[in-house]
Formats: structure tokens, sequence, C-alpha cells
């Protein structure tokens, strides 16, 4: 058998199909030009690009604040709310008027130790009123107040604690009462 070499094209040809031919890809609608559907992809692209656009400076003024707003904040925080000095003062009670005095020196975080013996010469009543009162002041600041002997109180701002020393409760079989400590 010779050898034919245009047989075996053939043989070649009719094994392997031919391709079909790719349709082109059409515009979605057929009237228009891609040139004519551009004002249709503007309008659709553009509350998307302002939308992105507008969180990004919600974003931006959320987390980086501008250096002005941050030394401002900065300011309020410095602003102590008690002295940055605190200073131990004795005062007498002499009047119940004298109690404004005593608790503004307080507020301005002051220990103030306050004699009452002045104010129990003239009415024990009072002495009762004022302290009871400073109790509830003291209570209202978070601050502190304790006796200190039979004539002194101590009041203290809401920085400052007083130390009590705690007492074992002493074991008795007996029906006395207790000394109180106030």
């Amino acid at each position: 058998m010779p050898f034919n070499l245009f047989h075996k094209k053939k043989r070649l040809e009719q094994e392997v199909p031919p391709m079909p031919p790719q349709p082109e890809v059409q515009p979605s609608t057929p009237t228009q030009s891609p040139e004519s559907n551009a004002p249709i992809k503007q309008e659709i692209e553009q509350p998307a690009i302002q939308a992105e656009e507008q969180a990004k400076e919600e974003i931006a003024a959320t987390v980086e604040p501008s250096i002005e707003n941050i030394s401002a904040h900065v300011e309020i925080q410095q602003t102590p709310e008690v002295p940055s000095k605190t200073y131990l003062k004795a005062m007498p009670l002499r009047e119940l008027s004298d109690l404004n005095n005593i608790k503004d020196e307080v507020k301005n975080g002051n220990i103030i130790i306050l004699r009452v013996t002045p104010l129990a010469g003239k009415s024990i009543e009072d002495v009762k009123t004022a302290v009871n009162d400073l109790f509830q002041f003291a209570d209202s600041i978070g601050g502190d107040i304790a006796r200190l002997g039979e004539e002194r109180v101590v009041i203290t701002p809401k920085t400052i604690r007083i130390w009590r020393e705690k007492t074992p409760v002493p074991v008795s079989s007996s029906s006395e009462p207790l000394p109180t400590a106030a």
C-alpha cells in the first residue's frame, strides 16, 4: 500500500467535527448601542458612589476626630472635681448656720475636724441636728464622717476614707448591755 498523504488528511477531518461558529454577545436591548448604555450605567452607579462617600465621611467623623475635638476632650478630663491639694482644717461649730461653710469646705476636697463644744454649750438638740445633717451630707456626696472623742467630729470628701478599728466582740454569758462605740 502506498502512502497517501491526502488520504490521511481526509480521515482526520472526518474524525474531528468542525467547531460551530460562536454567536456574538449582544447588548441587553438590541436597539441600543454600548455608548447609549452609558447614561443608564451612570444612573445606577451614581447613588452607589454617593452612598459610599457618605459612609466614608461618617466613619471619618466618628473614628478620626479633629485635633481640636481631641484637645477639648482632654481639657475636659483634666479639670478635676477635687482640687489638687487637700487641706486638713479644724473648725468650731458655733451655730447651725456654720453648716453651710463646713459643707462647702468638704465639697472643695478638704478634711474638716469639727469641734462641737461651742454649740453643745448652747443646745444639745442643735448638736444632734447638726451631726445628723452632716451625716446625711457626707453620705450624699460619698464622703465619710466619724466621731473623734467626746467633742470632735471628722468629715472627709469622697476621695478620703476614715479607718475604723474593728474591735472583737467579747463573749459574755451575762445579760449586761454591751458598750457602744458612739
